[in-house]
């Protein structure tokens, strides 16, 4: 018994050793890419990171999601200081609201509007979205999550939309639905309809299939997304 007891503890403890030294692992791998930046992205793009050390000037502003499959950079194949991206769970845009409270996406969309007077929203969703999975989850009454639930409620209208249509994939009916109503969010906010009205601001929708890497734009005519 007590030779079992000892086994368990043993093989408790070596459990406990290879999951530190694999966390451990995480942080050298994360300087090794420090270290490869610097001999090659950086080497290549010095002269414009010692410009950018000075101020950015983006004409390009995208709010995509938090997910690491979808990068913006990487999509777009930008360079530094091309993209001013704004990131968080399903790539929502919160209304107009002027009550208490912290606004991180509405300050960064202040900032890219009325400061660095970017030329370009946009929008960008992807597919096997958690933060719109977690919005089908909560119309079945499994909310996920004390800060996630609430913040995909922002979806609640689109959602109820989607579903009452009964269609064949709602998650990717809602991922583009999601970003629709971020669109329209946007334009609740004055100093971006005053932009958009004046012709110095246009905003725009896509969806980005992480499988086969393909990009499908939103018409802005027709409404519908095209790939591209």
């Amino acid at each position: 018994m007590r030779l079992s007891f000892l086994c368990c503890i043993r093989r408790a403890t070596v459990s406990l050793q290879l999951g530190e030294e694999t966390r451990l692992h995480t942080i050298p791998k994360l300087i090794a890419g420090y270290r490869a930046f610097r001999e090659t992205a950086y080497n290549q793009h010095a002269k414009l990171y010692e410009q950018l050390g000075d101020g950015q000037s983006p004409e390009v502003m995208v709010i995509g999601c938090a997910d690491s499959r979808a990068e913006p950079s990487e999509i777009f194949n930008a360079v530094p200081g091309e993209l001013f991206v704004v990131r968080n769970v399903a790539n929502l845009v919160p209304p107009f609201d002027e009550s208490g409270g912290l606004h991180g996406v509405s300050a960064a969309l202040e900032f890219a509007v009325t400061s660095l007077r970017v030329k370009h929203i946009v929008v960008l969703g992807h597919c096997s979205c958690g933060g719109v999975k977690a919005s089908l989850s909560a119309a079945e009454g499994k909310p996920v999550g004390r800060f996630i639930a609430p913040w995909v409620g922002l979806l609640d209208p689109a959602r109820d939309a989607v579903l009452e249509s009964e269609p064949s994939d709602p998650q990717t009916q809602l991922e583009l639905a999601g970003i629709v109503a971020s669109l329209q969010n946007l334009i609740s906010f004055p100093f971006v309809k005053s932009a958009v009205d004046a012709g110095d601001l246009i905003l725009h929708g896509c969806w980005f299939d992480i499988a086969d890497g393909a990009l499908h734009w939103r018409d802005k005519k027709t409404g519908n997304f095209q790939k591209i």
